[in-house]
């Protein structure tokens, strides 16, 4: 059962992984008074303006005078002003990191999460998990820094000769040869789709197959043939995931959900509603 908007439950703290049984919306259960104003507290109205305690405004121009160092900060503020509603605060680095990297609100809604995503996710980064991502893109987009800290590797397979010889072998496509090779794999994995629909479709069945358990699945395929019910569709693996429904996502929309939930072990005095280390 996928719960709604209206109807949410409260999440886990718990970091033991459960099986997936309806998926948690980004929301909270009350939005703030603010969230139905024009300009909320401490947000500026003029159009980019984040209020109180932001860097002055330059003279004559839009512009705000921000130092490097605070310029993610800094975004990372006006996007908390410009919430739609109030969202789930285990969920919200996530999100917001997303819409960091998309510039799209809508992110707000369409992520879904399993109820235990999070917490299945951080157990296997922290017994340093093995990231399978269905591009190049997505796999040059993880953070290095935070992977090396959390002993973790990334794995694509798409580039491979070997791939593409057992996709023509197999009469298949190179995402679907790509998780045939990511079930051989030792030790927890996550897999991050930013692009084929056909890697997920493959993945569900062989997850109900047995041959390959993913700790997290992050489907965020982009596109319009086969998106929409190759998402739909491993949602019903009984594994944990989050998923980006409808067509939006992309191989940068999977880096950054996976960057959010390793900064949430490696950076936690940036990130608030966690599971405890």
């Amino acid at each position: 059962m996928v719960i709604t908007s209206s109807d949410r439950p409260t999440p886990t703290l718990d970091t033991a992984a459960s099986p997936a049984t309806s998926a948690m919306p980004a929301r909270a259960v009350a939005a703030p008074a603010s969230a139905t104003s024009d300009a909320a507290p401490g947000r500026a109205a003029s159009s980019g303006g984040i209020g109180a305690g932001a860097a002055p405004w330059l003279p004559g121009t839009d512009f705000i005078h921000v130092q490097p160092a605070d310029i993610e900060a800094t975004s990372m503020a006006m996007i908390e002003a410009e919430l739609p509603h109030s969202i789930n605060p285990v969920l919200a680095p996530i999100i917001k990191r997303v819409i960091h990297t998309t510039a799209d609100f809508e992110y707000v809604d369409a992520l879904t999460f399993s109820p235990d995503a999070v917490a299945s996710a951080h157990q296997a980064l922290r017994a340093g998990a093995t990231i399978v991502t269905d591009t190049s893109m997505a796999e040059a987009g993880v953070n290095k820094s935070a992977l090396t800290a959390l002993h973790g590797v990334t794995r694509c397979f798409m580039p491979d000769p070997e791939t593409a010889e057992r996709a023509k072998a197999d009469g298949t496509t190179r995402a679907t040869a790509s998780m045939d090779r990511a079930a051989s794999l030792a030790g927890p994995l996550i897999v991050a789709i930013g692009n084929a629909p056909t890697a997920l479709i493959r993945l569900h069945e062989l997850i109900t197959a047995g041959a390959i358990r993913p700790a997290l699945v992050i489907a965020v395929p982009v596109g319009f043939v086969n998106v929409i019910p190759a998402k739909e569709l491993i949602m019903t693996a009984g594994v944990p995931f989050i998923v980006a429904r409808g067509r939006k996502g992309g191989s940068n929309v999977a880096a950054a959900i996976i960057n959010a939930l390793m900064y949430q072990l490696t950076r936690p005095e940036t990130s608030t509603g966690l599971y405890p280390r």
